[in-house]
């Protein structure tokens, strides 16, 4: 599964008007940046103000900011309303399903519970989460997964981090 960039930007938006909350921001200084487009942007910019996410102001001196807490913003959210697409797998849809293994195929169920797993994972994050903490692991603590032989920094929201220290004995 892959984001699109329209989601990827839309988190960059996000971002960027939270760690600058005290001034307004301009689709100039976004472009620049991130080294976007701003007719990108625009187009960003407007969806997040329809859904209320982003205030704007128009004008010389204009621009946007968030008109929500980022505490209240939550990761899982964005993505719903920003991507368009959810279907794993084409038995997801049952209107246009002609997959012949769809009576006796447990993927269907794997994947249905990996999209759970990842909401699950999104919806523990706020975008304070994203932005707070020191630069390199957006605010989010720090977890390490084993991959062969290598070890990988893996960043893990503040409330799972807690939900998983708790369930674990300390180690001695």
């Amino acid at each position: 599964m892959r984001l699109s960039e329209y989601t990827d930007y839309t988190l960059r938006v996000l971002m960027y008007c939270a760690r600058h909350r005290q001034r307004l921001v301009t689709i100039g200084e976004l472009a620049e940046q991130h080294g976007l487009s701003k007719g990108h942007l625009m187009k960003v910019v407007n969806d997040l103000a329809r859904q209320g996410l982003i205030e704007t102001t128009r004008g010389r001196g204009g621009g946007l900011r968030l008109s929500k807490e980022p505490g209240s913003i939550r990761i899982g959210d964005v993505v719903r309303a920003s991507e368009t697409d959810f279907r794993l797998v084409e038995c997801f849809d049952a209107g246009t399903n002609a997959c012949t293994l769809t009576p006796d195929c447990r993927l269907k169920h794997l994947f249905g519970a990996a999209l759970r797993g990842y909401f699950q994972a999104l919806d523990s994050a706020t975008l304070a989460d994203l932005i707070s903490g020191p630069p390199g692991l957006g605010g989010l603590p720090e977890a390490t997964a084993m991959r062969g032989k290598r070890a990988v920094a893996v960043a893990l929201p503040t409330s799972t981090r807690r939900a998983q220290q708790a369930k674990l004995p300390a180690r001695r």
